[in-house]
C-alpha cells in the first residue's frame, strides 16, 4: 500500500491524499460505508459503485467469522470474490463487537472468550487468531485486535486496558509477519491508538504505535460516550504525534459535523453506521440540514430530498413520496433513505477534498457546520 500526501490546507491540518491498494485507488479524505456482513445494508453493489461512487467499504470480522464462517469465505477465494465487491475493503478486528457484548464475554491476557449472539456457541478471539481470520477474509486493510474501553472509564482502568492493547498489538504484528496473504495481494495492518479521554495515555499510545512502521494508523475508542469537544482534543493530541506520511483512520465516527471537524484536525479515513441506520429510521442528512422524513410538514413537499442533488435518488423521488413510503413501512423507503445518506456522506468528504485542494477548506467548513446542525 502506498499513501501520497497531495495537499495540506494552509489554514489548518486538513489533508488531501491518495491511497494505492491492490484493488484500486482511494482519494482522501474518504468515508467508508459499513458493510457488516460484506454488504452495505439495503444498497446494491452496483449503486455503491455507480451512484454513490464508494471507493472502499468495511466488512466486520466478528460477523463474518460467525456467519458464513471462514471455510466458506476461503473456498470462495476471499471476501472480494465472495461478495463480488472488486474495490478496496477494510476489516475491523471484531474487538468492538465482542466488547459490546458485556454479558457474553470475558477478557483475559490471552484474548476474549465470548458467546455467539446467534446461537450461544463459545468462541475465543486472540491477537493471533484474529490476524489469521483477517488473512482468510482477505481485506486490503486489516485492523489490529484491541480493547475498546468505555469513554467514561477511569484513568486506572484506561491505563490497564491500554497496556494490554499494546501487548496484544505486538502479538498481532508478530503473527502478521509470520503469515502471508492467501490470495496473492498485499494486506496492510493498522495499529489502533487507544487511551480513552486521557491526553497522556493517548500521547504515549501514539508514540508506541510508531515503532511498527505501519502502512497506516487508526484512532479508536472515541465517540463512545465522551463529549464531542473531548473527542476533538484527543484527535489533536494523537495527530500531533502520528507520522504525517501515512493515512489516519478515525474509527466509528460519526455525524457529518464530527467528520468535518476531524478532517480539520488531520484525519483521512472514516466509517460509521449512521448513514444507513439513521436512514432506516427516517433521518436524512442533506447539504442544508437534517430532515425527519416522518414529519407532517413533508406530506405535500414534492421537491427533491436534497436541493444540491447529492444522489440520483434526489432527482427521482420527492420528500412527499419518501415520507409516504416511510409511513407505509415499505422496504423501499429504507433503501432510498440509506442510499441517499451514504451518497451524502461521500459527497461531503468529496467536497472537503475539493476545497482542501483549492485551499478554501476552512471557510467552507465553517459555513457547512452551521448548515449541517439545522433541523429542517
Amino acid at each position: 500500500m502506498k499513501f501520497t500526501l497531495q495537499k495540506n490546507d494552509p489554514a489548518g491540518h486538513a489533508r488531501a491524499g491518495l491511497i494505492e491498494t491492490a484493488h484500486g485507488l482511494i482519494e482522501t479524505p474518504i468515508f467508508m460505508p459499513v458493510g457488516t456482513a460484506a454488504s452495505v445494508k439495503g444498497i446494491f453493489h452496483r449503486d455503491l459503485r455507480e451512484d454513490v461512487k464508494a471507493q472502499i467499504i468495511l466488512a466486520n470480522t466478528y460477523h463474518l467469522y460467525l456467519r458464513p464462517g471462514m471455510e466458506v469465505i476461503e473456498a470462495a477465494g476471499g471476501v472480494h470474490r465472495f461478495s463480488t465487491w472488486d474495490r478496496p475493503m477494510l476489516t475491523d478486528s471484531g474487538g468492538f463487537q465482542v466488547f459490546s457484548l458485556a454479558a457474553r464475554r470475558k477478557i483475559t491476557e490471552e484474548g476474549v472468550r465470548f458467546s455467539s449472539h446467534i446461537d450461544g456457541s463459545k468462541h475465543i478471539f486472540t491477537p493471533e487468531n484474529v490476524i489469521d481470520t483477517e488473512r482468510t477474509i482477505g481485506a486490503d486493510i486489516m485492523m489490529a485486535f484491541d480493547e475498546c474501553p468505555d469513554g467514561k472509564s477511569d484513568f486506572r482502568y484506561a491505563a490497564r486496558s491500554l497496556a494490554m492493547t499494546q501487548r496484544w498489538l505486538e502479538r498481532c504484528f508478530n503473527r502478521y509477519e509470520q503469515t502471508a496473504p492467501k490470495y496473492g495481494y498485499h494486506q496492510s495492518l493498522f495499529p489502533i491508538v487507544q487511551g480513552c479521554t486521557y491526553p497522556d495515555l493517548r500521547a504515549s499510545a501514539a508514540e508506541f504505535v510508531k515503532q511498527f512502521d505501519a502502512d497506516g494508523y487508526a484512532i479508536g475508542g472515541l465517540a463512545v460516550g465522551e463529549p464531542a469537544p473531548v473527542m476533538y482534543d484527543m484527535i489533536e493530541v494523537v495527530n500531533a504525534i502520528l507520522p504525517t506520511d501515512r493515512p489516519r483512520y478515525l474509527m466509528g465516527v460519526g455525524t457529518p459535523i464530527n467528520i468535518l471537524e476531524a478532517i480539520d484536525r488531520g484525519v483521512d479515513m472514516f466509517d460509521c453506521v449512521m448513514p444507513t441506520r439513521n436512514g432506516r429510521n427516517g433521518m436524512l442528512f442533506t447539504s442544508e440540514g437534517i430532515i425527519n422524513i416522518r414529519n407532517e410538514k413533508w406530506k405535500n413537499d414534492f421537491g427533491p430530498i436534497d436541493p444540491n442533488g447529492v444522489s440520483f435518488v434526489d432527482t427521482l423521488y420527492s420528500k412527499a413520496y419518501l415520507r409516504h413510503l416511510t409511513i407505509a413501512g415499505e422496504m423501499m423507503a429504507a433503501q432510498i433513505s440509506s442510499l441517499h445518506n451514504v451518497a451524502f456522506y461521500l459527497w461531503l468528504v468529496g467536497e472537503a477534498r475539493r476545497h482542501i485542494l483549492a485551499g478554501t477548506f476552512k471557510p467552507w467548513k465553517e459555513e457547512m457546520v452551521v448548515k449541517l446542525a439545522r433541523r429542517l
